[in-house]
């Protein structure tokens, strides 16, 4: 028996005994009795704890994309087969401190492919704003620099019908350089106005001899709940004997839906033979009011083929094996409600873009181009060809039963659109037939709008609409007012941003679930 061996007790009453008999007599020393073998007690080893999910909103994140993300099977960190147990799950979840940034990180090549999926923390705002309902004063506009300087300036594009800005003197072609005061800047222009500010005063400007600066005016606007009509302008043209319909359309919103029929029944009262639909500031919206749109134009091709859709491979297994006919979108007669379309029969339209017409905006254009003459006026579109869902934590990712606890939702892409032809995938946006161009100062050439002369929406000599009319008659319309000069200079500027980057829907197209699927 080997003492170290023994518990230490025990061993120090060994040594205890062992001192006393030396310390007696030497020879009455016994130590050969047995001692029994004691068993040192071993450690009850713990169960591991389970890991504890820090933030349930995550595991609403990941497996919202897991199910419906268009890149689900191109993004690695989730495929189905990802994690071997919950606890290797809820530790990657742990790894991503809030939501905003497990989402961007799940995103299939963000700002590159997918530039349009998105994450909001109150979908209620979301809600409203797919009815066109929002926190707003009513006025569009873009913002830009001037080359190498960090100072930010605006133009009006144009002023919604019954809004607050359109109660003041504040009109399409203004510009504007302060917001309180402060000079707008590269740095500051988010907060300033679209911030929480419901109220703000800009400082209005004149653009002299190339030179931008103030001119003294204010004008102070104020945010309100809004829900802003997405038919700016409606109107018939009579040129040359030619009955032209002018319809600028702002955005698609199936609320106004009736509105839009309405507008086109109007036009077709009135004997239009031709239409100038312009999209150059609809950033896009509903897919089935898209669909209703281009119906409306057309009218001879109810039953066809609008588009097909391709959705992730789970999906779109399912539908092949199970309803394919889930995956087409057809022309129609009727409106959501059933009630007739009017429809004008055409079999040529005139369709005005820049680099803010979008996603629904451009499904009307690429999917008419199998069917009628589609001519295209203005600037190179957006580029973007899929749509998004809106997904909500509850088990069936829809908006009953809703997690009570929040109000994320995220609005993820999940289909690629193609036209009848098979187009599709128009990464660089889509061309127009006739680039609208300008001068500046410098020598250089841009397509776009001239925000030195951008005349008057609907008027004849507006540059664009100008465009098509001469197209439409074969002449060419000229003004004696020298606002319309198309030798005007422009300046050499950096777009920074527009007004309708900052709405909760943004650039986007969006579907409903259909029934029943």
């Amino acid at each position: 028996m080997k003492l170290e061996k023994l518990p230490l007790k025990l061993l120090l009453g060994l040594l205890f005994i062992s001192v006393i008999f030396n310390c007696s007599k030497k020879d009455d020393i016994v130590v050969d009795t047995p001692q029994p073998a004691v068993e040192e007690p071993q450690p009850v080893p713990l169960e591991p704890q389970p890991v504890a999910l820090n933030n349930e909103i995550n595991d609403f994140v990941w497996k919202g994309l897991n199910e419906i993300y268009l890149w689900q099977g191109d993004v690695p960190n989730l495929a189905d087969d990802k994690f071997t147990s919950q606890d290797d799950y809820y530790t990657f979840l742990n790894s991503y401190s809030t939501p905003e940034n497990l989402f961007d990180g799940l995103l299939y090549q963000k700002d590159v492919v997918d530039k349009f999926s998105f994450l909001v923390n109150d979908y209620v705002a979301l809600e409203n704003s797919f009815q066109g309902n929002s926190n707003s004063n009513g006025l569009d506009f873009r913002l830009v620099r001037l080359s190498g300087s960090d100072d930010v300036f605006g133009y009006v594009r144009y002023v919604a019908n019954d809004s607050d800005a359109a109660s003041k003197d504040i009109s399409r072609g203004d510009f504007f350089m302060t917001v309180d005061g402060q000079q707008l800047t590269i740095n500051n222009y988010s907060d300033l106005l679209f911030g929480s500010n419901n109220t703000y005063t800009l400082g209005m400007a004149d653009i002299i001899n190339n030179t931008i600066a103030s001119n003294g005016k204010t004008v102070e606007l104020t945010k309100t709940n809004f829900t802003e009509n997405p038919i700016l302008i409606n109107k018939v043209i009579d040129t040359d004997g030619i009955k032209v319909g002018y319809l600028m359309y702002n955005q698609f919103i199936s609320n106004f839906d009736t509105a839009l029929n309405d507008a086109i029944t109007e036009l077709k009262s009135q004997g239009v033979t031709e239409l100038v639909l312009d999209l150059r500031y609809n950033p896009g919206g509903s897919v089935n009011t898209a669909i209703i749109l281009s119906s409306m134009i057309t009218g001879q091709f109810t039953g066809d083929v609008f588009s097909t859709e391709k959705w992730n491979s789970k999906y779109q297994q399912y539908f092949e094996a199970n309803n394919p006919e889930y995956l087409i979108n057809r022309f129609t007669d009727k409106l959501s409600d059933n009630s007739p379309i009017s429809t004008l029969n055409l079999n040529k339209v005139y369709i005005l873009t820049t680099s803010g017409s979008a996603s629904a905006s451009e499904l009307v254009i690429n999917c008419l181009k199998p069917y009628i003459d589609v001519v295209q006026i203005g600037t190179t579109t957006t580029g973007k060809y899929t749509a998004s869902v809106t997904i909500y934590d509850s088990p069936n990712f829809g908006r009953d039963n809703a997690n009570p606890n929040h109000t994320y939702a995220m609005q993820p892409l999940v289909l690629k659109s193609a036209n009848a032809s098979g187009v599709t995938d128009y990464y660089n946006g889509l061309d127009p037939d006739y680039p609208i161009t300008y001068q500046t100062s410098s020598g250089s050439s841009y397509e776009g709008e001239n925000m030195t002369d951008l005349g008057t929406l609907g008027d004849i000599n507006e540059p664009f609409l100008a465009k098509a009319l001469s197209l439409i008659t074969g002449v060419t319309t000229k003004s004696s007012n020298s606002k319309y000069n198309k030798n005007i200079l422009g300046f050499d500027i950096d777009n920074v941003a527009d007004s309708k980057d900052f709405a909760p829907l943004g650039k986007n197209m969006f579907i409903k679930l259909k029934p029943n699927e």
